[in-house]
């Protein structure tokens, strides 16, 4: 027999940064299309409409980069669902054999859904990918941005990047990078609604409450 407990696992900080993430990135994209295409968008022609839309791309940036440090940090502070350790799980053998499980089913190959309190360990793994896309957004962009001020500190952070790259190859670099992430996004709907249906584990609602139903046999 089969008993249903609920357990919180995810803690506010990474619900925060989820969602800020999520919202940011979406705001990024829209504004970030514009910017590199103004026809792109119906907006009504205006000179302050381009200056409008720069600002608020500037803002969600650091908006976005604040979010993702801090859940950089709650890596370290949060509980184990939250630890790093979960986005590496190729470090160990356990790690390897449930990211391998995780990859028949998902393939087709296996009909076991693997059941889990945090993130299955092959999602973990693609975890880390993204945050590798977050800071590769991140450093690009600020680069770009201040590409023309020369003497601020800012340049001298992420100008570096102008020395094997012209500013043409960053923008563009940039650009792949807010394709890839819209990409993640798309299927990171799609597989957290498919494991919330077939494995039945409040995936979901999770993200919105915290807590996730667990089983446990009596």
């Amino acid at each position: 027999m089969t008993k249903i407990t609920s357990k919180y696992v995810w803690e506010v900080p990474v619900r925060v940064t989820h969602w800020v993430n999520f919202l940011a990135i979406l705001v990024l994209s829209v504004t970030g299309i514009y910017i590199g295409n103004p026809k792109s968008l119906a907006l009504a022609p205006s000179g302050y409409v381009m200056g409008w839309v720069r600002f608020i791309h500037f803002v969600v940036a650091y908006a976005f980069t604040i979010s993702v440090l801090a859940r950089f940090w709650w890596m370290y502070k949060g509980n184990r669902y939250a630890n790093w350790r979960s986005f590496v799980p190729f470090i160990n053998a356990d790690g390897r054999h449930k990211m391998g499980r995780m990859f028949r089913y998902y393939v087709f190959i296996s009909k076991e859904v693997p059941y889990v309190e945090g993130h299955n360990a092959l999602a973990g793994a693609t975890y880390l990918l993204v945050f590798g896309l977050y800071l590769l957004s991140i450093v690009t962009g600020f680069a770009l941005y201040a590409e023309y001020a020369p003497d601020s500190v800012m340049f001298k952070l992420f100008g570096l990047i102008f020395i094997p790259f012209s500013s043409q190859g960053v923008r563009l670099f940039h650009h792949i990078l807010m394709w890839l992430l819209i990409g993640f996004a798309i299927h990171h709907i799609y597989s957290a609604w498919l494991m919330d249906v077939k494995e039945r584990g409040g995936v979901m609602s999770a993200i919105f409450g915290g807590y996730k139903p667990l089983r446990e046999k009596e």
